[in-house]
């Protein structure tokens, strides 16, 4: 949480080095206290806010150590209680000058020493071309007319404009790239302070190894007002096309498709079919409330996505969870600056998980299983033809990946929120997972990590 990369010796644990990933003293403070009087949030207790932290597991690769900053995207997590119901908000206050700027960063694996630095947030250019659709042609509903009349005003909001990196990158050593998801522009959900794409934020973007130099990148969702980070970790397989194989990136997106890259280019070769029902999707905020799906946690979150080679398969942990989407104009006061306030709330409505299976050839859905709760963890697949993935209430289920049959399943004493691995130790294949809960999303939380042996390869 304090935004530390540490080294140690593998043999001693003595520490090596020691180094702050940022040295701004950065905190967006207790702002809970201006949203007081909005009353689709009475009660809310406020959970997280801005401050640069690093969440992800660094990544490394040829004497270089990756590492990504988050907590940039100034965002406020509330959370309360309806009917008995825990339910989550999530949105942002725009007028206070608040929020951080993202970046990836590359240190000497044996010194320390940093190699270079890319920000998520360019100083020129982030405006990008005020684009009213998303590369693949889905309508924002965005006013750019008015986001080019604010845009003087607002031209170096850069500085704070948010982008964090949520999950460990993927390294391709032949093309010499590295490839990250970024998070949402700043301030989160509300659009009124930062005019333009907010470029590179809500993209999968490839840089080049040694110097950091940003070689393509593909934004997902342009002026991003929903919260759709790119979370779920970049996958590198080969993509098959007109007898061709191609070298790709896959992303399992918070707007519920799953896309398909060509990594060298950044060209989009695939966009799935849906993996979870959307639903009034990129609709704008009103005073009322607009109705969405994916909701405040996306149709997928940081979980990662299992490859099955053979099977042509990715598997993918998903959330079905409506959400209401607000927009509250705000009195400017001394200390208190805030303008406007925008927010995601979970609806009373019934949610859940859906685990999906969707071929790379076809971008088809081949098969689905839903669970009790939405999904966060992430999957493994196997040579022997099993997936594996964990539930919120302590399940951890295998599943036959060809079709989706439920043939296994054991019952932690926490939530099993985790990806799990294999390995094998003399000849006998074992997968491992952690059942450490998720309080964020309401699971019982534990610290247990759980082995368990296959006997025999499933045919």
């Amino acid at each position: 949480m304090d935004a530390r990369l540490v080294a140690l010796d593998q043999q001693t644990g003595e520490k090596r080095w020691d180094v702050t990933l940022s040295d701004t003293a950065a905190d967006a403070g207790e702002v809970l206290e201006p949203l007081l009087g909005v009353k689709e949030l009475s009660g809310a207790v406020q959970t997280g806010q801005t401050g640069y932290s690093a969440n992800l597991a660094p990544q490394v690769y040829g004497g270089l150590v990756f590492v990504g900053i988050t907590g940039a995207g100034y965002g406020l997590h509330l959370e309360m209680k309806e009917d008995g119901k825990e339910v989550l908000a999530v949105g942002g206050l725009s007028g206070g000058g608040h929020g951080l700027r993202g970046f990836l960063v590359a240190y000497d694996g044996k010194t320390g020493k940093e190699a270079w630095r890319w920000y998520t947030v360019p100083e020129q250019g982030w405006e990008g071309e005020f684009l009213e659709k998303t590369p693949a042609g889905d309508p924002l509903h965005r006013d750019i007319a008015a986001e080019r009349a604010a845009f003087a005003r607002y031209r170096d909001t850069w500085r704070y404009g948010g982008g964090s990196v949520w999950t460990t990158p993927a390294i391709d050593p032949d093309l010499g790239l590295i490839y990250i998801g970024t998070g949402n522009p700043s301030p989160q959900m509300d659009d009124s302070t930062r005019p333009g794409d907010n470029l590179y934020t809500i993209s999968l973007v490839a840089l080049d190894l040694r110097s950091g130099k940003l070689r393509w990148h593909y934004q997902q969702v342009p002026h991003d007002r929903w919260g759709y980070d790119v979370a779920s970790p970049p996958m590198l397989f080969d993509f098959q096309r007109d007898g061709k194989v191609i070298k790709a990136v896959g992303q399992a997106s918070k707007t519920g498709w799953f896309f398909i890259h060509d990594r060298a280019t950044g060209e989009l070769l695939m966009r799935s079919e849906p993996f979870i029902k959307q639903e009034n999707l990129f609709a704008p905020p009103d005073e009322d409330g607009e109705r969405i799906v994916p909701g405040t946690l996306g149709a997928t979150s940081w979980s990662p996505v299992a490859l099955h080679p053979a099977l042509e398969l990715v598997y993918v942990a998903g959330i079905y969870q409506p959400s209401e989407f607000y927009s509250r104009k705000l009195t400017p006061a001394p200390g208190r600056p805030w303008q406007s306030f925008t927010f995601f709330k979970q609806t009373s409505e019934p949610d859940w998980g859906v685990f999906s299976a969707i071929s790379t050839r076809s971008g088809k859905v081949a098969w689905q299983h839903k669970v009790d709760d939405p999904m966060v963890g992430g999957s493994l697949a196997t040579a022997g033809g099993l997936v594996f993935t964990g539930e919120g209430n302590g399940f951890f289920d295998a599943f036959d990946a060809q079709t989706g049959k439920v043939l296994w399943q054991y019952r932690a004493s926490a939530g099993v929120n985790a990806p799990p691995i294999t390995y094998s130790v003399n000849g006998k294949q074992f997968v491992a997972v952690a059942a450490g809960g998720n309080s964020i999303f309401g699971y019982k939380t534990g610290d247990e990590v759980i082995v368990f042996a296959l006997p025999e390869p499933h045919r």
